[in-house]
């Protein structure tokens, strides 16, 4: 007889825009032509078309590997799996760059622009079974990886996330909004819509960065023909855990978007105008790669006009449809997600409804939860236990004190200072005539960086509180 799906789209849309905590569909996508999509046969639909790759090292490492540390190459996936096998490569893009010591990574890739010239491979992807009818492979992008390929710990700032693994497993650390502050939020590298965090949370240094051991991972493998579902604002920490790794997701736009957008306005107009006004000699890469350039002051004017003038639109539309609705409301609308995209006219949309939170980062509240069907086809992914979070923040410190006092002149990350062991770097670099007599660092005489300012006006909660003085002003 014919699969019969656990939810029906309208249920599992109900609980994708509900839920509050992080969830893993199963037994929902089992007659998806995408579940096909492993990177053997993804290669043969290409055809020897090249893509980019992000390649990182291995290593283990103190400090985050944002894109604006890790190489790129254009290879084909026959490329890439031939140097995945493990066998050296005397030719080709990947020849510098061994597999034991090397991942690599086609992160990114939205699938209507690498098919578009197949725009029928799109059906394959049917999110519609999740009650989104339309979206299918052209508003979702597509990720290629070995294994070690990963993207440091960060936040969307847009939408929510669903996330459909294809090959091999990934391994998921997620953090609720609650826990921002113990993330060490920053914006360098600035990318739009991507809060990063600080923290390598696979390794954190625990010195340098103490509130992370505040922090509640939620921690979850996910398998082949499982979706993830991860709600606006939590932060996540993904790695590829097998050889090779493909998966498939969607952002779905929500009605707090709007006011996100003016957020990320602002941000990006504090940060490029204070970047670019450094000296370019000084080599400091704060631009992500997927963002182009860094725009000028009037250009970024206008994208900060355009999502004020699109907020009190959408405001303006919300007023009207409840004045109009019945009792038992209007569905909430989704529009096309792209997560990356830049000052676009589509985020004006109707049917909004502004959800409320104090400076933008509520903490999780568990409300609702009894009416959730969680079980065999809808599994919740828990905190860990405290004593598991204690016990592996333990062994890190202890793996970083093994590395201080047995690597003498070895690379320990960029970020660390101890009296033991100077780094030299630009972030921790404390010269001579800046110590004091008993070699301490000289608080009143040690130089504040960009970066420094940047991360303290630029800090999600005085963003948001900018954006909403903004907003009140304009509205009068």
């Amino acid at each position: 007889g014919e699969d019969v799906k656990p939810f029906t789209p309208e249920k599992a849309k109900e609980i994708v825009m509900s839920l509050q905590q992080p969830a893993v569909f199963c037994n929902m996508v089992g007659d998806w032509p995408a579940l096909q999509w492993n990177a053997k046969y993804l290669s043969a639909v290409l055809d020897g078309k090249t893509i980019q790759f992000r390649l990182g090292q291995k290593m283990v490492d103190l400090v985050p590997q944002f894109e604006t540390r890790c190489s790129y190459v254009q290879a084909t996936l026959e490329e890439f799996l031939a140097w995945s096998c493990g066998h050296p490569c005397l030719s080709g893009p990947f020849s510098c760059y061994e597999y034991s010591k090397y991942w690599a990574y086609a992160d990114y890739k939205y699938i209507a622009r690498i098919f578009e010239d197949k725009p029928e491979v799109f059906q394959d992807i049917r999110w519609s079974d999740f009650g989104f009818p339309g979206r299918s492979g052209k508003e979702s992008t597509l990720w290629i990886g070995s294994e070690g390929a990963n993207t440091p710990c960060h936040l969307d700032s847009y939408g929510c996330n669903l996330v459909l693994q294809v090959q091999g497993r990934k391994k998921w650390h997620l953090f609720p909004p609650g826990d921002t502050s113990f993330l060490y939020p920053t914006r360098i590298p600035y990318e739009e819509s991507s809060i990063f965090s600080k923290v390598n949370v696979a390794n954190p240094d625990l010195k340098q960065f103490p509130k992370f051991r505040n922090t509640t991972a939620h921690v979850v493998t996910l398998s082949p023909g499982q979706v993830l579902f991860i709600p606006r604002h939590w932060w996540h920490y993904v790695e590829s855990i097998d050889p090779i790794t493909v998966s498939i997701n969607s952002w779905i736009e929500l009605d707090a978007d709007h006011e996100a957008r003016v957020e990320e306005a602002i941000t990006r107009m504090l940060v490029c105008a204070i970047k670019s006004a450094e000296n370019p000699s000084d080599g400091d890469c704060w631009l992500n790669p997927t963002e182009v350039e860094a725009t000028s002051h009037e250009i970024n004017l206008q994208y900060l006009n355009k999502a004020v003038s699109a907020y009190f639109k959408c405001q303006k539309a919300s007023v009207s449809e409840q004045a109009s609705s019945s009792s038992t409301g209007t569905e909430q609308r989704t529009g096309a997600s792209c997560k990356r995209r830049k000052r676009e006219a589509s985020c004006e949309r109707e049917g909004c409804r502004l959800a409320t939170q104090e400076f933008g980062f509520s903490t999780f509240k568990a409300e609702n939860l009894q009416e959730i069907p969680f079980g065999p086809h809808l599994i919740q992914v828990l905190p860990q236990t405290r004593e598991t979070s204690l016990m592996g923040a333990a062994a890190v410190e202890s793996d970083r004190r093994d590395l201080l006092h047995g690597n003498e002149g070895g690379h320990i990350g960029k970020l660390h200072c101890s009296r033991e062991q100077l780094v030299m770097s630009n972030d921790c670099e404390t010269p001579e005539h800046q110590m004091d007599s008993d070699g301490n660092p000289n608080t009143s005489q040690t130089a504040l960086s960009t970066n420094d300012l940047l991360d303290c006006l630029v800090n999600p909660r005085v963003i948001s509180l900018v954006a909403r003085l903004l907003l009140e002003r304009t509205s009068v």
